[in-house]
């Protein structure tokens, strides 16, 4: 895919406000599916481009809504309930505790200049790697790139937790998790927690 976008291409979209109200409607039309964890091949190939912008496409991000919502997190893609498109949906606090909803569809990080790069450190888990945590450092500001559920074209900016959340989504969809990321001592560690660790949520047992 192309990586000849810039960060003045595109307004950015308001997913501030209304955020409760549509998060709630996506989350009660949808049905709750069970999360694939690390080691299911679904999450370690990039997903295909989201083409048909339809009915079904709407069914699952309000599937991905309600799933996200029964595990407790801010941010979910289509491969962690076993979909192989590239969509994300997000329900994440930023600065302020100011809570962002949305969902994109064929993301895409923009590459930020390098007085724009101010790297944070703070700890970072997953849903499909249940009950572990660890320290990765990652810019403090993104840029998404994509479409909306209509196909539009679409730019979405996320400060601190918010930035962290929209670089782990994009990642997923292209075969990454963030422990992909990690030193292999690291890696090792957070598998040792999640084989220590009881899943708060349903999950999909790797056979």
């Amino acid at each position: 895919m192309s990586q000849q976008h810039t960060e003045q291409d595109l307004a950015f979209v308001d997913d501030v406000t209304g955020a409760e109200e549509r998060e709630r409607e996506h989350r009660e039309r949808g049905t709750v599916h069970p999360i694939t964890v690390v080691g299911n091949p679904v999450l370690h190939r990039e997903c295909r481009d989201v083409t048909a912008f339809d009915d079904s496409l709407r069914a699952l991000v309000d599937d991905m809504f309600a799933s996200q919502r029964a595990a407790e997190g801010v941010g979910l893609a289509a491969n962690q309930i076993g979909v192989d498109l590239k969509v994300f949906v997000y329900d994440c606090p930023g600065d302020q505790d100011v809570r962002h909803v949305g969902a994109v569809c064929n993301p895409v990080l923009v590459e930020l200049p390098a007085d724009r790069r101010h790297l944070d450190d703070s700890n970072e888990g997953c849903l499909s790697v249940p009950g572990a945590y660890m320290e990765l450092a990652r810019p403090d500001y993104a840029v998404v790139h994509g479409q909306d559920l209509a196909g539009n074209p679409i730019a979405v900016q996320g400060t601190g937790y918010f930035a962290r959340c929209l670089q782990h989504e994009t990642d997923h969809l292209y075969g990454r998790l963030y422990i992909d990321r990690l030193s292999k001592r690291d890696r090792k560690d957070v598998m040792r927690q999640m084989a220590e660790a009881t899943p708060k949520f349903a999950t999909v047992p790797n056979d």
